[in-house]
């Protein structure tokens, strides 16, 4: 062979090698990226800075009850739905366990009532209240409606998990785990977020809509409203194991000293007690302290056939705490971004209304953007969505007012007016008729009228001074009478105007409120 034919085909191996090599290892890049990809739901990395391909309709930070039913209606119109939510496991917590009637007939309007099935979940007809040996029973006024209509109770993280299945099942909702650390603004509209995922990548993903759904510690918040949060008391939280309720199928509410005391099933084996300490700290669990008020202050005033029970859950020492807030919707209204959920608006759990407001404000909203098939103008979508704010008032409004109310008037207090007050109102409850069904069908969320609640509550005032001047008034019960129509009107006309005059009883009076009419045109 001559020197030419040598190197001609030495120098055809080399190619044939480097061609060959070169291959494989562009077919591995490609499987790396594609590997890649499948992580980072579709994200393309350009000098350090990563950014989701596959940019959405709407952002929804948050898969609680708000951002998961939220993300499964906006999905089922055919919106493109991301959902950021820090966390994918099974939550455990100790509130959001009681779905009110008025909240069941917002999931049977969204589609979503087949969450409270297989959940071992408890069906709720009414309360019980008990006060110093004596008690009666409240049912929800459910005549009007179907059979399967009633409220439901049951382990929140369980609900939420099927809420979660639920909203990923549909293809246009891609639920993904990952921590909102900020949102993403350009000239006073937001236009996305910024996250780490899983694997600790910051990314950007971007949308015409954000929607911040994260909760009552949401870290967002601050940029959409001008949060007033109040913590007026903590919930001490306990499981009874093997126990019966007084009344099945109740709520149970123990007028206690210092503060409520709630009963309800929250499976078949399983009863939820939660005990209300004023305040916003609890006597002490590492210490014994906490302990020894369970037992010798709490126990003390429940329904005897669940003091046993009581005690040995206290014993068991499977004792968790929460403190309770309350915020008023106090929104700013941002282009590209809107507040939801706990994030939003809290009150005090006490009368169950958190979820029964958050699915309320979702059929709101839905109704709202079904004709918007483009979400891009942000500033006419800002401007047609503070409609939203006024058209959720009803329902929010009234839940709120009432729990804050009926916290403070069922609470002891040493002022001999607002002991008459506290008293009159479970004397005007136990009268039954339209004496329970009316503060019943608000609290439950089956009526949702400002007026009707304002008239109720001063109704028990009226009746609380008519007991106090029958049969013989005296001066001193004449000023006890006074101070608890004065106590009465403190009580209940903060939160009023926390609420909003207007828009709680003059919702026409709102120019917002006619924005809803006449959506943006851009298509």
């Amino acid at each position: 062979m001559s020197d030419q034919s040598l190197i001609a085909s030495v120098f055809a191996s080399v190619i044939g090698f480097i061609f060959i090599y070169s291959y494989f290892v562009i077919k591995n890049v490609r499987k790396t990226v594609a590997s890649s990809s499948s992580v980072t739901a579709k994200t393309i990395c350009i000098n350090g800075e990563c950014r989701s391909e596959d940019d959405a309709d709407v952002i929804v930070v948050g898969a609680g009850v708000a951002g998961a039913a939220l993300a499964h209606t906006l999905g089922k119109d055919g919106r493109k739905v991301r959902v950021i939510e820090r966390d994918l496991t099974q939550p455990d917590r100790i509130v959001g366990e009681l779905l009110q009637p008025g909240g069941y007939l917002k999931l049977i309007e969204l589609g979503l009532e087949d969450c409270v099935e297989d959940i071992d979940a408890q069906r709720v007809f009414g309360y019980a209240l008990f006060k110093d040996g004596r008690n009666t029973r409240l049912s929800y006024p459910l005549e009007k409606f179907h059979a399967d209509v009633a409220g439901r109770s049951f382990h929140h993280g369980r609900f939420i998990q099927k809420m979660r299945e639920k909203a990923s099942s549909l293809p246009n909702v891609q639920l993904e785990q990952g921590t909102v650390s900020s949102l993403l603004e350009e000239n006073g509209t937001i236009k996305g977020v910024v996250y780490k995922n899983k694997t600790g990548e910051l990314i950007k993903t971007y949308a015409p809509l954000t929607i911040v759904c994260d909760g009552c510690f949401s870290n967002l918040r601050g940029s959409l409203c001008n949060p007033q949060v109040d913590v007026p008391s903590c919930f001490v939280g306990l499981i009874l194991e093997n126990c019966q309720l007084p009344y099945e199928n109740h709520g149970h509410v123990v007028l206690a000293d210092p503060s409520p005391i709630l009963f309800y099933r929250i499976s078949s084996t399983e009863i939820r007690c939660l005990v209300d300490v004023p305040g916003q700290k609890v006597p002490s669990v590492s210490n014994g302290d906490l302990s020894k008020y369970l037992k010798n202050v709490v126990a003390p005033q429940i329904p005897q056939e669940m003091q046993e029970a009581f005690v040995a859950t206290v014993d068991k020492g499977n004792i968790r705490t929460m403190p309770n807030r309350s915020m008023p919707a106090v929104p700013h209204p941002t282009p590209g971004a809107l507040l939801m959920g706990d994030a939003f608006n809290m009150r005090h759990p006490l009368t169950g209304g958190g979820m029964t407001v958050a699915l309320s404000d979702i059929v709101v909203l839905r109704n709202l953007l079904k004709p918007l098939n483009d979400l891009h103008d942000s500033y006419s979508l800002c401007n047609y969505l503070e409609s939203f704010y006024t058209l959720r008032k009803p329902v929010a409004s009234t839940i709120n007012t009432l729990a804050g109310a009926l916290y403070k008037v069922f609470s002891a207090s040493p002022d001999e007016a607002r002991q008459e007050m506290r008293e009159a109102c479970f004397d005007y409850l136990s009268l039954g008729g339209v004496f329970s069904d009316g503060p019943i069908s608000l609290l439950s969320g089956l009526n949702p009228r400002p007026l009707s609640l304002v008239v109720h509550f001063f109704a028990v005032a009226v009746y609380g001074v008519g007991r106090l001047l029958l049969p013989f008034p005296s001066l001193k019960r004449m000023w006890i009478g006074a101070r608890l129509i004065s106590g009465a009107s403190g009580i209940i006309f903060p939160i009023i105007k926390a609420e909003g005059v207007r828009q709680m009883f003059f919702p026409a009076m709102v120019p917002a409120y006619y924005r809803a009419r006449a959506p943006p045109t851009k298509t």
